[in-house]
């Protein structure tokens, strides 16, 4: 009998050793991403229970997806080294991390990392962190995540609305259209942002556009006067903010049936959602980052 209990008290170690260890509030990004670490920790706890019933350790240990490469997981946060980082706007910065060796990372176009910092900040703001980052430090990624998977040539024309930072993903979309000689696909780029200075990624945009099958347009919201922009800029520039009207002037001039990718704050995403339907595009011709 005192052996068995041993070996009861053996196996229940085993069992608690193998228990899931829940997150600290500080792992949380606070972000409202999805799938949070607390959401892994829920479904990782539920598989613990499951097998602990059954006394199957064998459920444990789950698939890899193919989706994802080795070096990269959805679940947990690996650090990269800021290679290069500089100021495009007044509120707008590219970092260039660095890889190990020769390794690739493997996102595919319309994916996304999600980003955690390990500071804070009285404000809360992740900007705050985001701006302390200089070449030569570490930020901890994770995924990749995004349902939004691109085949050249799979739509006609793509109608790319984005505002502000929702540009983005479109960057490496519209990279995967013109670096392909045998995608011919149709590409209607919006751009929305509150002044002329604060477009960023200018000279990517401009020599984007020089391609016969890309167009780039730009709304501002706090400007009104074309006089004040470089002579390249006055014809493909509304001032204001991206309506309903200019929305279905857009579809209209679309050379080919148009599939909408739309990027930006939840407010601007719900408008454009709307105006979308309201221009004649179907649910499942539009995309929401």
């Amino acid at each position: 009998m005192m052996h068995e209990r041993e070996e009861e008290e053996e196996e229940e170690e085993a069992w608690l050793q193998l228990r899931p260890v829940e997150p600290l509030p500080s792992q949380c990004c606070g972000s409202g991403c999805s799938p949070c670490v607390f959401d892994l920790y829920d479904r990782d706890l539920a598989r613990w229970e499951a097998a602990r019933a059954s006394k199957d350790r064998s459920l444990l240990r789950g698939k890899e997806s193919p989706n994802f490469p080795s070096k990269l997981s959805p679940e947990t946060f690996l650090a990269f080294r800021i290679s290069a980082m500089d100021k495009l706007t007044q509120d707008t910065y590219r970092m260039r991390f660095a890889l190990p060796g020769s390794s690739q990372l493997g996102l595919r176009p319309g994916q996304h990392l999600i980003l955690r910092y390990i500071q804070c900040y009285q404000t809360g703001l992740m900007s705050r962190y985001v701006e302390s980052l200089r070449a030569g430090d570490t930020a901890f990624w994770r995924g990749p995540f995004g349902n939004f998977f691109y085949k050249p040539n799979q739509y006609g024309e793509l109608l790319m609305l984005a505002s502000g930072t929702g540009l983005a993903p479109m960057v490496p979309l519209l990279h995967s259209v013109t670096d392909n000689a045998e995608d011919e696909t149709f590409v209607t780029l919006v751009g929305c942002f509150k002044t002329f200075e604060g477009i960023y990624l200018k000279t990517f945009l401009q020599e984007q556009a020089r391609f016969w099958n890309v167009r780039t347009f730009f709304v501002l919201s706090q400007e009104n006067s074309p006089e004040q922009l470089p002579w390249s800029y006055r014809e493909k520039t509304r001032f204001g903010r991206l309506g309903q009207d200019l929305i279905e002037e857009l579809v209209g001039s679309c050379r080919r049936k148009p599939f909408a990718l739309v990027c930006g704050s939840a407010e601007f995403t719900k408008d454009m959602a709307r105006c979308l339907l309201r221009a004649g595009l179907a649910e499942d011709s539009y995309f929401l980052f």
